[in-house]
């Protein structure tokens, strides 16, 4: 009996038992879909995370707090008070080699109002680095300047969305936003002086209102250290392009300790490259378990494919001894019977992977659960998903083509 042979036999055999034949494919269909649908799940937050950490800019290098302690009570990660607005003047003068921009960062939230309009909104408190150092561009107006941040003025410039949301269709240049914080119980009026163009996409940068570093601290005591020097949550460095980050890293390292009069530092530096290698880590981790999942029901497919092709030998005993009588070898039995296995997974497997690229192209940009999926379908995972079909295939049926083929065929033919 050749292959071919084989195969249209198989195939009747399939159509002979639609029912049994359908739900056979449908756990490796299952399987195969989830396979996909799932790894491109995992892929697209990874792809979603490191857009969102290069859309912070580029060459990058973040210095923040240790965490704070109180005896043996250790704080949250970042919420030390050890560096401050003055540390980004002092590496700004002491023109480390490689430092492009520095920029001090202080974030905190409040409520804007503008007329009838208000809004929760993410403040950052920065000097007129900060626009170079993240490589933002002005839509209208001014950023905050030297003198702002000196003269600790009451100014603010606006990122797209936030504009969009306060003033609608109106121009915001000239116009007051009132900050609220503390539940209303402190409270300032600042100036819009410019509007930020838009960046689109993962960035947050469309969301945030920038103020000077200064503003709030000059009025609020509790935001300056005993020394009154301005406490913020980071400093943000611009290095050269294609430059060592690690070389430039341990050089504003040193002279920051140095700086604080510390034998070790008291604050961390990250590099932009140094959290997009960890993200992909996390998100490797996140893609192996959701494959791994999936695979589950590959496994399940295959107990079915295998209980299938086992309940087929017992009921077709009659027939294998019928095909024994009239000429068929026992590799002939056992050749159909494994081309009917591998034509069930195939067929699983060519139907999941339909399924899989559907659902996932489906789920793609839509929101669920607050957050915007992001799917990248990824040609090794519909490889690797067809391919264990075919071994899941090729693997449940052996057995039950080793035991037709074992069958005596004066015995097959008494089976009633």
């Amino acid at each position: 009996m050749t292959i071919l042979d084989g195969l249209q036999m198989a195939i009747r055999s399939i159509l002979a038992n639609r029912t049994r034949s359908s739900l056979t494919i449908l756990g490796l269909l299952i399987g195969v879909s989830s396979v996909i649908a799932l790894i491109a799940v995992g892929q697209g937050a990874q792809e979603g995370v490191k857009a969102r950490i290069s859309n912070l800019g580029t060459d990058l290098l973040f210095i923040r707090p240790v965490a704070s302690s109180s005896g043996n009570v250790r704080g949250s990660a970042n919420s030390g008070a050890t560096i401050f607005a003055e540390d980004a003047e002092a590496i700004r003068n002491a023109s480390i080699p490689g430092i492009l921009h520095v920029a001090p960062q202080l974030n905190f939230n409040a409520q804007a109002i503008a007329g009838e309009n208000n809004q929760q909104v993410s403040i950052i408190g920065t000097d007129h680095e900060f626009l170079p150092a993240r490589d933002l561009i002005i839509e209208s107006g001014s950023f905050i300047s030297e003198k702002d941040v000196k003269n600790s003025a009451l100014s603010m410039v606006l990122g797209s969305d936030i504009a969009s949301s306060l003033f609608l269709e109106d121009d915001p240049i000239g116009e007051n936003v009132r900050l609220s914080f503390g539940g209303g119980r402190i409270s300032f009026n600042f100036r819009v002086t410019g509007v930020l163009q838009e960046i689109g996409g993962e960035s947050q940068q469309d969301n945030y209102v920038f103020i000077p570093v200064t503003t709030l601290q000059s009025r609020i005591r509790a935001l300056r250290n005993t020394s009154g020097n301005t406490i913020i949550n980071q400093i943000t460095l611009r290095s050269s392009p294609g430059i060592n980050q690690d070389s430039v890293s341990t050089l504003v390292s040193d002279f920051l300790t140095a700086h604080h009069n510390k034998q070790e530092p008291d604050f961390t530096i990250t590099s932009q490259t140094q959290l997009l290698e960890a993200a992909s880590k996390v998100n490797a981790v996140l893609t192996l378990l959701l494959g791994s999942v999936a695979g589950i029901s590959l496994c399940v497919g295959a107990i079915g494919v295998m209980n299938i092709m086992l309940v087929s030998v017992t009921e077709r005993t009659r027939e294998i001894g019928i095909r024994r009588a009239v000429g068929a070898t026992s590799p002939d039995i056992a050749l159909q019977f494994l081309l009917e296995a591998v034509t069930l997974s195939v067929c699983g497997g060519l139907i999941g992977i339909i399924v899989g690229i559907a659902g996932a192209e489906l789920v793609n940009e839509k929101e669920i659960l607050g957050e915007v999926m992001t799917t990248v379908i990824q040609p090794w995972s519909i490889i690797l998903a067809f391919f264990v079909a075919v071994i899941v295939g090729i693997v449940s049926g052996i057995y039950p083509a080793y035991r037709a083929a074992l069958l005596d065929p004066i015995v097959a033919l008494r089976n009633e």
